[in-house]
């Protein structure tokens, strides 16, 4: 992949209290190899599939940063969807910065709450790979307003939506990517608003027997999305806190 339209979701981070022990479980799970961490870049690691930039580890930046992934969404003008973003009811917590040749960068947070950064490509455009097994494949916003998130996107990023009384799905030109669904009560009160990134498997069934068994907690499943046509998923929390999900999509 070379290009992302602008609103798509283009890259996923992992910040990590221990990068050499997040490389090690994601590439155990998922066959990703580490890349040799940029020095100017303070220790951050593409994380790559057959060569593919697939994903990427970060240390902390300071002890009170969350374990987290970080989706990024694609722009052509950072600092025009920051003030776009601040208009719509964002909180900005990065200003839009030059990530030397690779890009412009900025942090922020919905209106809801859910941390996400935004990305202006230069010689990184993000994903290499997708929809592919071990790959990126979905996005989903556990909120505990779903009309004000989905306002925000659609007014911001210029998303679809397809309705759905329990989840509503997004996408840009047709192609869904992602959806949303209400917290209610299935979180604690104290769990913010967050992005999850997806990777599509083989098996998924298999791969939650994985990371069980390197120290993950397996959160959800695996079962089957009931949905027509849903895929198969499981939500794993890594052996860090940091979770992410996996879905296979059904074959009959």
């Amino acid at each position: 992949m070379t290009d992302f339209p602008p609103g798509a979701p283009c890259w996923a981070q992992l910040s990590a209290s221990d990068p050499e022990a997040a490389k090690r479980f994601y590439g155990q799970l998922f066959d990703w190899t580490a890349a040799a961490p940029d020095p100017q870049y303070g220790g951050y690691t593409v994380l790559s599939l057959d060569g593919a930039p697939a994903a990427a580890v970060a240390p902390l930046m300071n002890p009170q940063q969350p374990v987290m992934w970080l989706l990024s969404f694609a722009t052509n003008d950072t600092d025009a969807t920051c003030e776009a973003a601040k208009k719509a009811g964002a909180q900005v917590w990065m200003e839009p910065m030059d990530v030397g040749e690779l890009g412009r960068w900025a942090l922020l947070s919905d209106p809801t709450g859910a941390p996400l950064s935004v990305w202006q490509a230069k010689q990184f455009a993000g994903f290499g790979v997708l929809d592919e097994p071990n790959a990126f494949g979905w996005i989903d916003l556990a909120t505990r307003d779903t009309t004000a998130a989905l306002a925000f996107y659609q007014g911001v990023f210029g998303w679809e939506v397809t309705p759905h009384e329990q989840y509503p799905m997004v996408g840009l030109a047709g192609k869904m990517f992602g959806g949303v669904m209400d917290m209610g009560d299935r979180f604690p009160k104290e769990v913010p608003a967050h992005w999850t990134p997806f990777f599509r498997v083989r098996d998924v069934d298999a791969v939650a027997g994985t990371a069980s068994k390197l120290g993950a907690d397996v959160l959800h499943g695996p079962t089957d999305v009931e949905m027509e046509n849903g895929p198969r998923i499981a939500v794993i929390r890594d052996p860090q806190g940091a979770t992410f999900g996996v879905f296979a999509p059904r074959t009959g």
